[in-house]
């Protein structure tokens, strides 16, 4: 019942009474119905002058290029994980996701980022974020896929930078706003069979209304930024820069990082479980997006996965 009244809603307030006539219903029902939309965690306003959701809501029936067929798009209030609703879409035997298709819920209860991570969200009707996957089209070669996530950090730090004049990519796959505090994370999840890359699935999380303790957020230098703008930007972003030629993927990213030239210590994974340092200056990165780190040595390092920290970022 809470999935009627829910196309009904839209950013201006309506009574209580048209919502009751429209479903059938009483206005007790309504009230009910609304709440339990917010429980499931939809951005549902209620106040004296009625019922509506969140001024920039993401919602394809309030935004009409999210409600084309041109890309088929799924809004949901709560879910394990955008990536793990993703892949059953794409995997339905009857009507799969094509190549294109979204994925956005406003509550994860099991979002993961890189390496396993749990990614934070919040848990609020006021703090509203962007969390979303992108089912990618088929990647016939296997090396272009590392610089996947470059491309999508690409388009994150043209979008912030163009909405909120903030943004710069540290390696792999964060974007940084003030004070280099984290304002996004990107994860990237193949499926492989031999040398073919079947099905890839892009996750964002955006950091919008407020962010996990130490974070950044978008709202704190543009406050007035619409959600359903932003995520606009940033898919017909994603679409450009997933799409452009390696050599451009590569020279976009050198020039929104704030990883190069700086002094970092790389987190590595040496075989499955030994870990080792890198510590030295971030001098460029390969064809293949990895990170060529030159220690005090001279010697020049090749990472192709890890956590990277800033010295002077680095926790006393």
């Amino acid at each position: 019942m809470p999935a009627r009244l829910l196309p009904l809603l839209t950013e201006t307030p309506q009574s209580g009474e048209r919502l009751a006539g429209l479903l059938g219903v009483g206005r007790v029902s309504v009230n009910t119905l609304a709440h339990a939309l917010r429980q499931e965690g939809y951005p549902v306003e209620v106040s004296r002058r009625g019922y509506a959701l969140q001024a920039g809501t993401p919602a394809p029936w309030l935004v009409p290029e999210l409600a084309g067929a041109a890309r088929p798009y799924r809004y949901l209030g709560t879910t394990t994980s955008t990536q793990n609703e993703l892949r059953a879409w794409a995997a339905d035997p009857v009507f799969p996701a094509p190549a294109g298709a979204v994925v956005l819920a406003e509550r994860q209860t099991a979002g993961r980022g890189r390496r396993g991570r749990v990614w934070e969200g919040q848990d609020t009707d006021t703090a509203r974020n962007l969390t979303f996957s992108l089912l990618l089209p088929p990647q016939p070669d296997l090396n272009r896929l590392s610089l996947l996530p470059l491309a999508a950090g690409v388009a994150l730090a043209q979008v912030a930078q163009a909405l909120a004049g903030v943004g710069g990519l540290k390696w792999p796959n964060d974007l940084l706003g003030p004070d280099r505090r984290k304002l996004a994370g990107i994860l990237l999840e193949a499926d492989l069979r031999g040398e073919e890359v079947t099905r890839a699935v892009l996750g964002i999380g955006l950091n919008v209304g407020s962010g996990p303790a130490g974070a950044a957020w978008l709202h704190e230098v543009a406050p007035g930024l619409r959600r359903d703008t932003l995520l606009l930007a940033l898919l017909s972003a994603l679409d450009e820069w997933l799409a452009a030629p390696a050599d451009q993927i590569l020279n976009a990213w050198r020039s929104a990082s704030v990883t190069l030239g700086q002094q970092v210590q790389v987190q590595t994974q040496a075989g499955t479980t030994q870990a080792s340092t890198v510590t030295g200056q971030a001098q460029d990165i390969g064809p293949d997006g990895a990170l060529l780190v030159r220690t005090a040595s001279g010697d020049l390092h090749r990472v192709t996965a890890g956590d990277v920290q800033l010295v002077g970022q680095l926790a006393p």
